[in-house]
């Protein structure tokens, strides 16, 4: 088996067609229940050169003979968090069972170790082999998440219209403002704070400080998602006796997928709540896509099991769960 590590800013078009194809075949071996979104080609080179946020992972490629057949990724936080370190083993179905995941596993860890993080941490769906695996190796559960999704066109619209008025009556004195694409210059620090209320959301068990998100990390956010071949949506609740932005939500269209959409952060400041502006939110982008996204068919969200408010606000709009994700963690 050659393992090699791929360059960010130039990778080998073989060795990133065949990672793209290890992604896609374990998606319909373990979870064929997930939509492709985030699994073309111009995701994972995007993500090669961006990642999420303008920091990128490292990627390496297991191959045996011309054929990619695992690949690992770490992630080593620059904007906070830096003492953890976050790996990922993806391994082709019909190559598992033979020590190709434990060794690139092996090889995350020692990286992470390496430069000097005493914390690993990594993610794999409910009911898939890795379960099993991550037990056997000294991982911990740490929190457990949800994916849940939504089809716009089968939304009761007459249930959502009365949640929508009774939110209007509770937030009267806040406006809602459409920013298609990057958030403008003049608001984007106003943005890059009210960000940071996400941190309110429960991480369980998780070992994590609290995310920082200075405007240069949001516009990192912007530049990853064009970079996929994402059209970005943002909706800000602003105060109108004040001018201070309360809350956002934000939504990412798959241009080469059209019909599959991603729910980014929903956030309000803590001093704004209570006023129902998630729910205002949340049905307000909805409004917003049926006129400029008509084709959306799935909307996919992630939320804590144990975020109670946000999971309310989504079944309420429709959202029904299709996998659990669960988070672990190994200290050193």
């Amino acid at each position: 088996m050659d393992v090699t590590w791929l360059d960010s800013e130039a990778p080998d078009p073989q060795l990133t067609a065949g990672i793209a194809a290890v992604r896609d075949a374990v998606r319909a071996y373990d979870t064929p229940q997930l939509p492709a979104l985030g699994f073309t080609l111009s995701n994972l080179t995007a993500n090669l050169r961006h990642g999420w946020d303008g920091d990128p992972p490292l990627f390496a490629a297991a191959r045996e003979g011309n054929r990619v057949v695992a690949f690992l990724s770490i992630d080593l936080p620059q904007w906070d968090n830096r003492h953890l370190g976050q790996v990922e083993v993806t391994v082709d179905p019909i190559a598992r069972r033979r020590g190709i995941g434990r060794t690139l596993f092996d090889a995350g860890i020692e990286r992470v170790r390496a430069e000097g993080r005493p914390l690993v941490t990594t993610d794999c769906f409910d009911d898939t082999p890795a379960v099993k695996f991550l037990e056997t190796t000294g991982f911990e559960r740490a929190s457990v998440e949800v994916l849940r999704i939504q089809d716009p066109a089968m939304v009761d619209w007459s249930q959502l219209d009365r949640l929508y008025a009774e939110a209007e009556v509770k937030s009267a004195d806040y406006e809602l403002v459409r920013i298609p694409g990057e958030v403008p210059a003049d608001l984007l620090d106003d943005v890059a704070r009210l960000a940071e209320s996400i941190n309110d959301a429960p991480t369980d068990d998780l070992d994590m400080e609290d995310e920082a998100f200075p405007a240069d990390r949001i516009r990192g956010i912007e530049v990853a998602q064009i970079a996929r071949g994402r059209r970005i949506y943002r909706l800000l609740a602003r105060h109108s006796s004040s001018g201070e932005l309360a809350g956002h939500t934000a939504l990412s269209v798959e241009a080469e997928l059209p019909w599959l959409g991603l729910q980014l952060d929903t956030t309000v400041a803590r001093k704004h709540r209570g006023h129902r502006l998630g729910l205002l939110l949340k049905i307000g982008m909805l409004h917003w896509m049926r006129d400029l996204e008509a084709q959306l068919r799935s909307i996919s969200t992630w939320n804590a099991e144990s975020n109670a408010h946000m999971v309310g606000i989504n079944e309420q709009l429709g959202y029904v769960p299709i996998a659990r994700g669960i988070a672990w963690q190994r200290r050193f």
